[in-house]
């Protein structure tokens, strides 16, 4: 049995820029540009990190966007027991007693709830018992026995979190409950980042939060254009791009099935979890990447959305307004939802199935 840890999907920016490209906007660019870009890259949360400023003379704002990325951090994983004090409190005390969390916190979970109850369970913030038994992304990653997941999935259900806005308090109801927030923590942490470079007049920069990305204003090289945000290859840990999105305040994620995975006797279980059936989602897709005005509603689609599949997914995306996706099928198909017109398809080993 082996296990390998994937980096998420990384997002690539097709964005050139020379110390002529960042000074060559034109004449209605009244932008002030930094020469060279700022930028700072941390390996945190189990991916590389990385913010890029650039106006000009926002150097130090940059050590305030990790300062808040650090200090939100601690909610991606229950490894660090000292870091990760209010989640594993919050799961001790499921079937006991409700436990009183930081805004920050409070306002997280209640954001995994109201995507929980969106998507129906289709992403669920309780699927914390069936992600501790498989363990994908850590060196001890299993199969679970079918007995133990039966038992897991009993525990498996967001109906059962209560939330008192007044007390700001999380209440699992049942004892061995258990709330994981790594499917949705990167977006709001993403959108958090954002807060503090807008308040701080930061207007050009791009929020890499290991694979969602958050676009700032327009490209560097021109303040009509758009930037050129790239998808990589689903099937490739650093592969080329299958095509380019222009995007502009806006964010992309990413959820696919050979970003983090188990192989054991030469079959791969992806950690995208079903929270019906205890195992990962079993479907046509490769991928799926979800434009949206917040990183936060992308994480939260983009589980659901890979869970429905291509047909459902392409149908449910696009009944939302201001959201678009990309489907990636593993036999290498590109499906677009309405929305995208201008997606750009660059890799000849792809077919566009549908779009311009």
């Amino acid at each position: 049995m082996k296990t390998r840890m994937h980096t998420r999907i990384i997002l690539l920016l097709s964005i050139l820029l020379t110390l002529s490209g960042c000074n060559s906007a034109v004449s209605e660019d009244e932008r002030t540009l930094a020469d060279q870009p700022y930028e700072e890259t941390e390996f945190l949360m189990g991916t590389v990190v990385r913010v890029t400023i650039y106006d000009q003379g926002k150097e130090e704002v940059l050590s305030k966007a990790f300062d808040r990325i650090k200090e939100l951090a601690k909610f991606i994983t229950t490894e660090d027991e000292e870091e990760h004090s209010m989640i594993k409190a919050i799961n001790e005390a499921a079937g006991q007693e409700p436990v009183p969390v930081s805004d920050d916190l409070f306002a997280l979970i209640k954001s995994a709830l109201t995507y929980s109850e969106k998507t129906e369970g289709s992403f669920d913030l309780t699927i914390g018992p069936i992600t501790d038994l498989w363990r994908i992304g850590f060196p001890d990653a299993r199969v679970p026995s079918p007995a133990e997941i039966d038992t897991a999935l009993s525990l498996v259900d967001y109906k059962k979190v209560e939330l008192n806005e007044e007390n700001q308090t999380v209440y699992l109801s049942e004892e061995g409950m258990k709330i994981d927030l790594g499917a949705i923590a990167k977006g709001f942490i993403t959108d958090e980042t954002v807060k503090v470079l807008t308040e701080n007049d930061v207007e050009t920069a791009v929020i890499d939060l290991g694979g969602n990305i958050f676009v700032m204003g327009s490209s560097p090289r021109d303040v009509n254009e758009d930037w050129q945000v790239g998808i990589q290859d689903p099937f490739e840990e650093r592969g080329e791009i299958i095509g380019f999105i222009p995007l502009s305040n806006q964010s992309m994620v990413t959820s696919g099935v050979y970003e983090r995975f188990l192989e054991v006797d030469g079959k791969k279980y992806h950690h995208l979890m079903n929270p019906e059936t205890g195992y990962p989602f079993d479907n046509e897709l490769a991928g799926v990447s979800v434009v949206t005005t917040s990183s936060i509603d992308g994480d939260g689609l983009s589980t659901s959305l890979f869970s429905k599949g291509l047909e459902g997914g392409l149908e449910y995306v696009n009944q939302l307004d201001g959201v678009d996706a990309v489907f990636v099928t593993k036999d290498k198909k590109v499906y677009l939802s309405d929305g995208l017109k201008d997606f750009k398809l660059k890799n000849d080993d792809f077919t566009l199935m549908n779009g311009d």
